[in-house]
């Protein structure tokens, strides 16, 4: 079954009849009611060159449409992968910052096991915050994408629009394509493949902001617990693990940290399903209401049920 086609005013190529940007050269086409709103209007200006990564960062908090935008001309460029290591890294800080509420009362015995305790905490809240997180967010983004297919048949758009790299770049070569396709100095949209995933994980940049806002309040609202001289050679390994789990249930005890939980939960519930919608619409050039309702659903779930079980799975 062939499918509606409507033409570009700007460029003169064919696009999906339900396309709301021009896939080659980037026009609005169609123009929602909640694009009235700076935050979701759709960025039109000559595409030249992507942004560095930080650039992209940047604008991901100051100006996500924009940045998106940008994303979304080079897709292979996307930073997904650098925001995942950047948060992992503030999560070992955070490991850091904990450990640092622990008193050692007998510093010149524990210097050195103290330097290799502070080592292990970061390491492990590292390598924890890493798998953690990218287990977390494949899990949303995969959450997320199925609402999209409801919505506006996300995969089936990113199938039609890009397909496999080789196919697309072959298919589009064969074709008479406008000169006023490209932009000045710049690429089409088609010739990469979707990197979905490395896109969609840039939706997850505000936790770079949350994740350092939590290692301030641990640093400030955390008890401090004192960690006596003992010596660990006299101890056996229950006993060790006995007098450990009463130092770290003084710790963990802290109802500091239901107020994290609570920033996490937000996050999840506002923040990064608005970001999400601003990937999903770039890459599927459709609609920004449809995709966002699925997605804002999504995000207040997780969100609800990633709060009470938290306290359940770490209590």
């Amino acid at each position: 079954m062939s499918i509606a086609i409507q033409r570009c005013p700007r460029c003169g190529n064919e696009n999906r009849a339900d396309s709301f940007a021009c896939s080659f050269c980037g026009v609005r086409l169609k123009i929602e009611k909640i694009e009235t709103l700076s935050f979701f209007r759709r960025y039109e200006a000559e595409w030249t060159n992507p942004y560095p990564w930080y650039m992209k960062i940047y604008y991901l908090f100051i100006q996500p449409n924009r940045a998106f935008w940008d994303i979304n001309h080079k897709r292979s460029k996307a930073p997904g992968w650098i925001i995942l290591l950047f948060c992992s890294l503030l999560y070992g800080l955070m490991g850091l910052a904990l450990f640092s509420h622990f008193n050692f009362t007998s510093i010149s015995t524990y210097l050195l096991i103290k330097a290799f305790f502070t080592f292990s905490f970061f390491a492990a809240f590292f390598i924890f915050g890493f798998f953690f997180q990218l287990i977390y967010f494949s899990v949303l983004i995969w959450l997320v994408t199925k609402g999209a297919n409801y919505a506006v048949g996300f995969t089936d758009r990113l199938e039609d629009r890009f397909g496999a790299i080789g196919e697309v770049r072959e298919r589009y070569k064969e074709e008479e394509i406008s000169p006023f396709s490209i932009y000045k100095g710049g690429t089409m949209l088609h010739l990469e493949a979707s990197y979905k995933f490395r896109m969609m994980l840039c939706a997850f940049t505000p936790f770079l902001l949350i994740n350092a806002i939590k290692i301030l309040i641990v640093l400030v609202a955390f008890p401090t617990v004192d960690v006596d001289n003992i010596d660990i050679d006299e101890l056996t390994d229950v006993e060790l693990d006995q007098y450990w789990g009463v130092v770290f249930n003084q710790m963990f005890a802290s109802g500091t940290w239901a107020v994290l939980d609570v920033i996490d939960a937000l996050t999840i519930a506002i923040w990064v399903p608005i970001l999400m919608t601003l990937a999903i619409r770039e890459l599927s050039n459709s609609s920004t209401y449809r995709v966002l309702i699925p997605t804002f659903i999504i995000g207040i779930l997780v969100a609800v049920i990633f709060y009470f079980l938290r306290p359940t799975i770490f209590g």
